[in-house]
């Protein structure tokens, strides 16, 4: 016996060997399966064959399986179990009835939107698993164009010509300062102090600075080359973080701090002579995506979810 003799053994054959376990007789296992006596027997035959081993002990009494026997059936049980579990997902994923969604999603949706948005979903849709992976805007577009997830949510419209993308709703980015800043006292500043004030910023890849450095050029301000950039991380919680330890201040989106403006601990500070700092949010796809009935409901969920 080799293990290749296993790869021999066909669907058909592991039913044959649970039927006859299950019902204790050649002619019920072969009525159970709308076969004949004989071609039961074969197939439990075969199985023998391939093995050099025998799986049925057969007596007067009736039949039993043998030591490799209940091996076999024991494996054949789960095998065809792990096959019908299958057949079923794929049948719920082309009836809109459940599945699995895969999601890429850049810092503030993940973070802020989406886990009260899939609470909402989970309530109406409560057989749909949503997979959701966290990264910048830019390694987000990467995942979809990948076929690493399904979906994507981002902070900027990706210029990929592979890339379907449509806004989802309205953000605004906001100076923040600790709520012991000095500038917690003024009306506005100007943004010449805020260019020479220690300054916090996102990653490289990042919306929140993409939308940043496009703010500042789109109005002859200042490039972000001339700020005083003291730190650079990797998500608004460090940022947020940082500046509540008075590490400095930094652009952020509402999204990112409504909770700590409502605690206190952090304020917003009014730029002078400048209009507010907007963007949208991106509900992203491939173009050659195969939409599933799963992949609209969601795509229709959210579109109804995201804050205008």
């Amino acid at each position: 016996m080799s293990a290749e003799s296993f790869k021999n053994i066909t669907m058909q054959q592991m039913e044959a060997i649970i039927s006859l376990a299950q019902e204790g007789s050649f002619s019920r296992a072969a009525k159970k399966m709308l076969l004949t006596q004989p071609a039961l027997t074969k197939n439990i035959k075969n199985i023998e064959n391939y093995l050099g081993v025998r799986i049925v002990n057969r007596s007067p009494l009736g039949i039993s399986l043998t030591p490799e026997g209940k091996i076999i059936y024991e494996y054949a049980q789960r095998i065809i179990k792990l096959r019908n579990e299958a057949g079923e997902k794929i049948i719920q994923l082309n009836e809109n009835t459940g599945g699995e969604i895969y999601i890429g999603a850049s810092t503030i949706p993940a973070t802020y939107i989406l886990p009260r948005a899939l609470s909402l979903f989970r309530k109406k849709y409560d057989n749909v698993r949503v997979h959701v992976q966290t990264a910048d805007s830019e390694e987000t577009m990467n995942m979809v164009l990948a076929g690493e997830v399904e979906i994507g949510l981002i902070g900027k419209n990706p210029l990929n010509k592979k890339l379907l993308s449509e806004p989802l709703g309205k953000d605004r980015l906001v100076l923040a300062a600790a709520q012991n800043h000095p500038w917690c006292k003024r009306e506005s500043i100007t943004l010449t102090e805020l260019s020479a004030e220690p300054f916090v910023i996102r990653e490289k890849g990042s919306a929140t600075r993409d939308v940043w450095e496009f703010y500042l050029k789109e109005h002859k301000a200042v490039s972000l080359a001339e700020f005083n950039i003291c730190c650079e991380f990797g998500s608004s919680e460090a940022v947020k973080e940082a500046i509540i330890a008075g590490l400095g201040v930094s652009i952020l989106s509402l999204h990112a701090i409504g909770r700590e403006l409502l605690q206190g601990l952090l304020r917003e500070i009014k730029i002078a002579n400048l209009p507010a700092m907007e963007r949208d949010f991106y509900l992203i796809r491939q173009k050659q995506l195969d939409l599933k009935p799963i992949h609209k409901l969601f795509m229709d969920f959210i579109r109804g979810y995201f804050p205008q």
